[in-house]
């Protein structure tokens, strides 16, 4: 099987990282069977003209092809930039897109790179998303789009659109995961050493973020250590161990730090990380509660829906990715 091309536009201006970390994770891509398999994927950089272009950064790329002798594309991604909001720039871009939308299978922009896909009028109508700092001037901009600041990344037909820098991998991960399976996305993940693939509704601002940003010493960093020990003893005795207090400074410390008791932060991280792994496929309840932590289903039902105000089951049921994948089948537009 011939590999599927991918094409990255670039140009004087870009996000470094919203090219090169999406055009990696393909790139990394291999199909499951087979002691040396071929590479799945050929990314090919697409420039305005065949000069080399510079990013935001300072650093310098050189384009494969140009806008004049680009091949067919299976996937067309836009990345983002601020070079791509000045307007001769964005003009070009977004005519070049117009002239090959018919042709490709799926067109996908990340983080600001919706500037240049949005003047087009494809995403007209659709659920997009793109970095939360610019989601009010997309919406006041393009009317016709329906602009959500929180998810990732979206998908709404053959569109997908996500939000800043490493959302990019996110979404290149389920752009490969549609093809390949999550197998092989997976193991993408592995090789980038991304900590965790995350899925497209969760929200750019994580729990264990928002707890650091509310801190400044060293309990900047005990969410985030707590979040990747949930199945472990989090006790009010290992997490003051752990900043070097006793129990009864921390409990002091931790409520002026998060504004919340030891016993509930743990809760809420243990909970948020329950209700993105009931998302994912073929979830299983009781294997969800145990691996964030909850010794009791009953302990965790209960929990649960103080904090979501639905048990487990309904939650995965209602916003797992089955029922993801049917709302999408159903309600997008090709």
């Amino acid at each position: 099987m011939r590999p599927r091309r991918v094409g990255f536009v670039g140009f004087d201006g870009v996000t470094a990282l919203d090219l090169v970390g999406p055009l990696e994770a393909f790139a990394t891509a291999r199909p499951p069977e087979g002691e040396n398999p071929p590479p799945s994927y050929e990314p090919l950089v697409v420039g305005l003209t065949a000069r080399p272009f510079t990013a935001d950064s300072g650093l310098v790329l050189k384009p494969n092809r140009t806008f004049a002798n680009a091949p067919r594309f299976d996937t067309l991604i836009i990345p983002g930039g601020p070079g791509l909001r000045r307007p001769a720039v964005t003009a070009a871009v977004s005519a070049w897109i117009a002239s090959r939308a018919h042709r490709v299978r799926r067109l996908a922009s990340v983080c600001t790179g919706i500037y240049g896909l949005a003047p087009t009028g494809l995403l007209d109508g659709r659920r997009v998303t793109t970095h939360w700092r610019f989601a009010h001037d997309v919406a006041q901009r393009f009317p016709a789009l329906r602009v959500e600041a929180a998810p990732l990344f979206l998908k709404d037909g053959r569109f997908y659109t996500s939000a800043g820098i490493t959302a990019g991998i996110d979404l290149a991960l389920a752009l490969i995961e549609e093809d390949w399976g999550p197998a092989v996305s997976l193991s993408v993940a592995r090789e980038l050493v991304v900590y965790l693939k995350r899925p497209g509704d969760q929200e750019q601002f994580s729990e264990p973020l928002r707890f650091q940003l509310r801190s400044e010493d060293r309990f900047a960093d005990l969410a985030a250590w707590i979040a990747t020990h949930l199945d472990r003893d989090l006790s009010v005795e290992t997490l003051a161990e752990r900043v070097h207090l006793s129990a009864r400074q921390f409990r002091r410390r931790c409520k002026q730090a998060f504004g919340t008791t030891p016993a509930a932060l743990v809760e809420e991280l243990r909970l948020a990380e329950a209700s993105r792994r009931l998302t994912a496929r073929a979830a299983d309840v009781k294997g969800v509660a145990a691996a964030v932590g909850f010794n009791s289903g009953d302990v965790f039902r209960r929990a649960f829906e103080r904090r979501f105000s639905l048990p487990p089951s309904t939650y995965r049921s209602r916003f797992g990715a089955t029922a993801q994948r049917s709302r999408l089948t159903n309600g997008a537009r090709s």
